[in-house]
């Protein structure tokens, strides 16, 4: 089943890699490249043939991962207005200062150019111990504030109250329950309420 936060990731990240040249990957969220992160993620695979067309880079602050720039998001070690665009999935709830972390992904950004966060909202405790914390959660207020000095911002939620709920349970681990709460969210409406796992947000600069 194809549910419509994972049709908004899908066509934002085809539109980054069709339309730009060089995509710096913080914290390399899109999970494809085994040697230089430290997740996989092999239903992402559709992405690769992506990436060979484009200058793609990984970067984290985390040396062992063998990212291509060793960098932390508060201070991106890029020029100004030196990127086309900037993927960053699943890393802001781990950074001491998410506001000054996308001043800098705006900074290094050209003019029209684009960039992919995702941030959870209602989402369990996952720090990596020595590695990194997880320090914060977002709404769309926060998104909106954080992201305000970019021309344009798209936000998808991702999963209804229904199935968030049911995600954050024991119950979430059964492989028919996603489906089944997705279409209980979509029958009541929660598929719209602010009670979600996350966002997916796509921003132009």
């Amino acid at each position: 089943m194809t549910h419509i936060w994972d049709i908004f990731f899908r066509e934002r990240i085809r539109k980054i890699f069709s339309e730009k040249k060089n995509v710096l990957d913080i914290g390399g969220g899109l999970r494809v490249v085994k040697e230089k992160n430290n997740r996989y993620d092999k239903k992402r695979e559709w992405i690769r043939p992506l990436i060979e067309n484009v200058d793609y880079k990984i970067m984290d602050p985390v040396s062992t991962y063998n990212p291509d720039v060793v960098g932390d998001i508060h201070d991106i070690p890029f020029p100004d207005q030196s990127l086309d665009a900037v993927i960053c999935i699943a890393v802001l709830e781990h950074v001491k200062n998410p506001i000054k972390a996308c001043e800098e992904m705006h900074r290094v950004l050209k003019r029209g150019g684009y960039c992919f966060i995702y941030v959870p909202f209602l989402f369990y405790y996952h720090a990596e111990e020595g590695y990194y914390g997880d320090y914060w959660r977002f709404t769309p207020d926060s998104i909106n504030y954080m992201c305000r000095s970019f021309s344009a911002i798209q936000i998808q939620s991702v999963r209804g109250a229904i199935q968030t709920w049911l995600h954050l349970s024991p119950f979430g681990r059964l492989p028919f329950v996603p489906s089944v709460a997705y279409w209980l969210d979509k029958i009541t409406g929660k598929i719209k309420s602010k009670q979600t796992s996350g966002y997916n947000i796509f921003l132009v600069k």
